[in-house]
């Protein structure tokens, strides 16, 4: 048939082409030692291995690590503080760095150190809750935004006191 291309089965990865894999992903991304050892393990998953002896994917992982090619610590707090700007509570950011494959006494601590009532304000800013909103919400409205603050990761006190907010006082620190 005229025009189909027909794919190339990929060629079993070499212990080589292993840590060229690894290497390309830590350079373009920033991630955590749990994501490098899963993506490499998806490419062994998806082209096979060639080697002789088992992939030594943690021994790889653990390298980069050494080499400071990865660092849990700096991805997490980078990650933490992002996802706090954009108005994310701690346990929300907390879900989000034990996906990302942070160890829990890691992602805890990380997310010990969230301003709480700083990203609920973000949060409401950005959705335009509480003291950001054009007119104040009847009942069911104010419901649903106190249900979105809450799936947001925010602490069910501070939300209620924010969307209870008329006015936003000045912060001049």
């Amino acid at each position: 048939m005229r025009g189909e291309k027909t794919r190339k089965t990929p060629r079993p990865l070499s212990e080589e082409t292993l840590r060229a894999l690894a290497l390309r992903y830590v350079e373009r991304y920033a991630t955590s030692e749990g994501k490098l050892a899963a993506y490499l393990a998806r490419k062994l998953r998806e082209r096979g291995w060639a080697g002789e002896r088992p992939a030594d994917v943690e021994g790889i992982v653990a390298g980069f690590a050494a080499l400071r090619y990865v660092d849990d610590r700096a991805f997490g707090e980078a990650r933490a503080r992002g996802l706090e700007r954009r108005g994310y509570g701690a346990r929300r950011i907390g879900q989000d760095l034990r996906a990302a494959g942070l160890a829990e006494d890691l992602s805890g601590e990380i997310t010990g150190a969230v301003d709480a009532r700083g990203a609920a304000m973000a949060y409401a800013r950005r959705k335009r809750f509480g003291p950001f909103a054009r007119e104040a919400p009847d009942r069911a409205a104010r419901q649903k935004q106190f249900a979105a603050m809450l799936r947001a990761g925010h602490d069910a006190r501070i939300a209620a006191e924010i969307l209870d907010m008329r006015d936003v006082e000045p912060d001049y620190s």
